[in-house]
């Protein structure tokens, strides 16, 4: 019997210091195929997910990669985390011309055919970030991050936005290992200490986010002066570390748990029911769990889950996501999102304390961004 199926393949991250994202991303990923499946398939045809745990191991992305399509013949690829995982995975899908749905935030400046990007890119939180943090606690800022592409371009990206300012000013640079020790952060909160940035910008991902948010909770520094912003400490990475080392910090992200809307209260209703209350949503779960409705209704469309058949189909395709209507850039390759700016509260949840009033078009090469750049951005935001 012939098997009618739609094979596709999933690679996150389900152990390793990245696991609390990776593994939200493949619920995110499941909860779709089951909607999917549920309402009928692709017509009439259902989606199987082939997934491997990439164990936070880029080495492990791209040999899984090769895998999926030589061995499990899948023609699409939801998967990666940090830049590192899509980096490993791109030369694969390139080379035998498959797609992959990439949905994390990452630093931009790149494009491949052979990629849809559904998380934010800077222009779709950094600029957000900084013009909310400047105009509100000053230009004076201390850097801290992981030790990969992802933090080394955002600080860059950082730096430049801060030129656009008069008073604007760099009083540390620190990058540390993904799998860096509790201790390592000490001299760091130290150093903070001392030079009294008027707020953090925190670059730092995976389980080690929570030790930089203890210790800056420990050695008594004041959110309400000298906030750590971030790009990507999400619901999950509190309730890693805590609410309590988490309140009063700032997230920038076009998803949180707390975005009112219909659609996201519905969805995280949905995924309560098939994942319990211990599974953490956050803005790397969103982005997977809609790509996978952009791909379900190209293919319905296309009715093939070759490249050449589903691209026509996605770019410039739409969907009512949980942060609300999202919009594949025929360009870029790149999402349109709905940029928002998150305080984190008492409940572990993220007060929003700014959001788009419409969609942000991706420009993954930050083509605009100077100062008056900036000012426009704030422009379409409302408190």
């Amino acid at each position: 019997m012939q098997d009618h199926s739609i094979k596709v393949g999933v690679l996150y991250s389900q152990t390793g210091v990245v696991s609390a994202i990776g593994n939200s991303q493949l619920q995110g990923t499941l909860l779709a195929i089951d909607e999917v499946n549920a309402a009928g398939g692709v017509n009439g045809r259902m989606i199987v997910p082939i997934s491997y745990d990439t164990q936070s191991n880029p080495d492990l992305d791209a040999a899984f990669a090769e895998k999926l399509i030589l061995e499990d013949k899948v023609k699409v690829i939801f998967g990666g985390y940090t830049s590192i995982s899509r980096r490993a995975i791109l030369p694969v899908v390139e080379k035998w011309n498959r797609l992959l749905f990439y949905p994390t935030m990452y630093e931009g400046f790149e494009f491949s055919n052979n990629v849809i990007y559904t998380g934010a890119t800077p222009n779709q939180n950094i600029v957000q970030l900084v013009e909310y943090m400047t105009s509100n606690y000053g230009t004076r800022v201390y850097l801290v991050g992981s030790d990969y592409i992802f933090p080394y371009e955002s600080n860059r990206i950082m730096k430049e936005l801060l030129t656009q300012y008069e008073d604007g000013e760099v009083l540390g640079e620190v990058y540390l290992k993904l799998n860096a020790s509790e201790d390592e952060f000490l001299p760091i909160i130290e150093d903070i200490k001392e030079k009294k940035p008027d707020f953090i910008f925190s670059t730092v991902v995976g389980e080690t986010t929570a030790y930089l948010y203890k210790h800056y909770a420990q050695a008594g520094l004041n959110p309400q002066q000298m906030p750590i912003a971030s790009l990507s400490t999400s619901e999950a990475e509190i309730a890693q570390m805590g609410a309590e080392a988490a309140v009063g910090h700032f997230t920038s992200s076009p998803y949180f748990q707390s975005v009112d809307s219909q659609v996201n209260r519905e969805c995280l209703t949905n995924f309560r029911k098939k994942f319990g209350h211990g599974a953490i949503p956050n803005m790397n779960w969103e982005a997977a769990y809609f790509q996978v409705h952009l791909f379900a209704n190209a293919m319905a469309q296309s009715n093939d889950d070759d490249i050449e058949a589903l691209l026509p189909y996605l770019l410039d395709s739409a969907f009512n996501a949980p942060q609300g209507l999202i919009s594949i850039d025929p360009l870029s390759h790149h999402t349109n999102l709905n940029p928002r700016i998150g305080r984190a509260n008492a409940d572990g949840q993220f007060t929003i304390v700014r959001e788009s009033s419409n969609q942000v078009y991706a420009d993954p090469y930050l083509v605009t961004h100077t100062f008056e750049d900036v000012r426009l951005v704030s422009g379409r935001l409302g408190m």
